[in-house]
């Protein structure tokens, strides 16, 4: 397929779509097929053969339209109308829903109102297909435009241009560090070797979070373009998906993609007619949390034991096979694709000064409306939690917001005004990773929440070094008997000064980061630590503290008795 192709390929797609009278877009992402929309999509086939309408109208199994929480969804597209987004359907109200818009009808029950604040707040960028085409489909891709930023990378621009592009948007990785992507890219641009290698990083392992899960479920082909155009400007000819072990949906359709792109010529050999030649290949992994740390991640794709190893080098000087490497989170590549399509100054203009773009979040806990949201950066959390969530799920007050996952903190109730950008976040001691953000109301005890990611973070543990090994596990049992009401104020103070030594002398991120959400909860929350200590009460309720005799002893008293060390003592 050359250039030409293309483009007759996408008018051809668009006009097939506005030909159906009517387009029934059923959600086949992972949440919605967990709660019966293969059934769902079973019983729309059946009722529009029976009706004999199967050839005039179309149904489409896309990738996730964001409402996760309101599935099965079905959203009906008709010419001249605006679509209409269906809730939690059965398959017999998916009959009904073709009988009642053939006849220019619609249903009340179960419909999201047009003005739905979740949808209708989201600027949606890299998620801009998501919901709206079929993930298995590289037809539907090319109707949308896919493949179309490729085509101008190849035949309108060379690759100090397309770098150049990309530092003009002021693109900054998302998988959490949030360094700037063009620098990455001009390294490995300008970096010798014979072979240079490209690599999306899909392991995303934070607890509460699937955005990279959906968006590989949900528009394959729009990472595959973002690598090819990345491969284009660096000079690689090779790219990896490592996707998660735990995302069998997700790595299928990286394979069929992948597949098609090579039928159509737009990976492989000369793509899109050009002389420049570039492939992907899909790697699975063991489901380690620490492989999303990039020199582990290369370990695992080359088939090591996925372990970290300190830099310098960087990858971009020696990666993958000792060749320079180019590793951006999927979330990353799928940016790509609109900036070169539409321009640098187009995706600047959305966010901030120094965070550009959009940002995918998921949005979980005890928050009404759950799901998968793409805002401009710099909105505030109030808004996000408030308008887009639609407030708390309960009575129950707003307590904080978790983001950043195991490496993140808690935001408390009082900085709810905060833009969620890098620079709000970090100032905070919290950090945008790769987009988790979940909701906590006041029955959540902070110090349970530490220890839970605490327990985490010492089970991800590759054990490579000693202070992450180690000192994980010394800081959850302390955290543990803090829960307990077993622990003193000396305790409390190692806990401090461990935080501290395993953050300046871990191996990698997963150590230095692993005290963030001690300290951050430290910092906010002193107050329901020593209400464990001091009082043996859980403000929330949450832990069972146990009884400990002679409670109203001092404090180093009681921990020697604890401790078994009384020598002999009367008292």
């Amino acid at each position: 397929m050359n250039r030409k192709e293309l483009i007759e390929l996408e008018a051809e797609v668009r006009k097939r779509h506005e030909s159906c009278e009517l387009r029934l877009l059923v959600c086949y992402s992972t949440p919605c097929i967990s709660s019966g929309a293969e059934a769902v999509k079973a019983a729309l086939d059946e009722e529009l053969t029976a009706a004999g309408l199967a050839t005039s109208n179309e149904i489409v199994a896309t990738g996730c339209m964001g409402p996760c929480s309101r599935g099965p969804l079905v959203t009906v597209c008709r010419a001249g109308q605006e679509d209409v987004v269906y809730e939690k359907v059965t398959s017999e109200m998916a009959r009904q829903i073709v009988r009642s818009h053939i006849a220019e009808k619609t249903l009340d029950e179960n419909r999201l109102p047009a003005d739905f604040p979740f949808l209708g707040k989201q600027v949606r960028l890299v998620l801009e297909n998501s919901g709206r085409v079929n993930p298995e489909s590289i037809d539907d891709y090319i109707g949308a435009g896919g493949y179309q930023g490729l085509a101008n990378a190849l035949y309108e621009m060379n690759p100090e241009e397309v770098c150049d592009e990309i530092t003009s948007s002021g693109l900054r990785g998302r998988g959490g560090g949030g360094y700037p992507t063009a620098l990455k890219w001009q390294l490995l641009r300008k970096a010798s070797g014979e072979r240079k290698f490209i690599v999306a990083n899909g392991d995303e392992g934070d607890p509460g979070a699937y955005m990279d899960r959906t968006l590989m479920e949900s528009d394959p082909h729009r990472i595959l373009e973002g690598m090819a155009i990345a491969g284009y400007a660096t000079g690689a000819e090779q790219g990896y998906v490592y996707v998660r072990g735990e995302y069998p949906v997700a790595a299928e359709r990286l394979r069929k993609a992948i597949r098609e792109a090579e039928r159509k010529g737009l990976l492989g050999s000369r793509v899109l007619d050009s002389s420049f030649s570039f492939r992907i290949d899909v790697r699975i992994g063991a489901g380690a949390f620490v492989c999303g740390e990039e020199t582990a991640l290369m370990a695992s794709i080359m088939g090591r034991r996925g372990q970290p190893v300190p830099r310098p080098p960087y990858p971009t000087q020696k990666g993958l096979w000792g060749s320079p490497t180019l590793i951006n989170n999927v979330e990353t590549f799928g940016n790509i694709a609109p900036i070169i399509r539409h321009g640098a100054e187009a995706f600047a203009a959305i966010g901030t000064e120094k965070s550009r773009g959009t940002k995918v979040f998921a949005l979980c806990g005890e928050v009404a409306e759950s799901g998968l949201i793409e805002v401009p950066m710099g909105m505030s959390l109030r808004e996000i939690v408030f308008e887009l969530g639609g407030g708390m799920a309960s009575d129950v007050p707003f307590k904080a917001a978790q983001t950043g996952g195991p490496s993140g903190g808690c935001i408390p109730e009082q900085h709810l005004d905060t833009p969620v950008d890098y620079e709000s976040l970090q100032a905070l001691g919290s950090i945008m990773g790769s987009g988790g953000l979940i909701v906590m109301g006041e029955n959540a005890c902070m110090v349970d929440v530490a220890k839970f990611f605490m327990e985490f973070c010492l089970d991800e543990s590759c054990g490579k070094c000693v202070p992450c090994r180690v000192g994980t596990v010394e800081m959850y049992r302390l955290l543990a008997r803090i829960c307990e009401g077993s622990a003193t104020e000396r305790d409390l103070e190692n806990l401090e000064g461990l935080c501290a030594m395993v953050r300046d002398s871990s191996l990698c991120g997963l150590g230095a980061t692993a005290p963030n959400p001690v300290l951050n909860t430290l910092h906010y929350f002193r107050d329901e630590y020593l209400s464990h200590i001091r009082d043996r009460k859980c403000p929330a309720g949450v832990c069972r503290l146990t009884e400990v005799p002679f409670a109203g002893m001092g404090d180093e008293l009681l921990r020697r008795i604890q401790a078994g060390r009384l020598d002999g003592e009367a008292f």
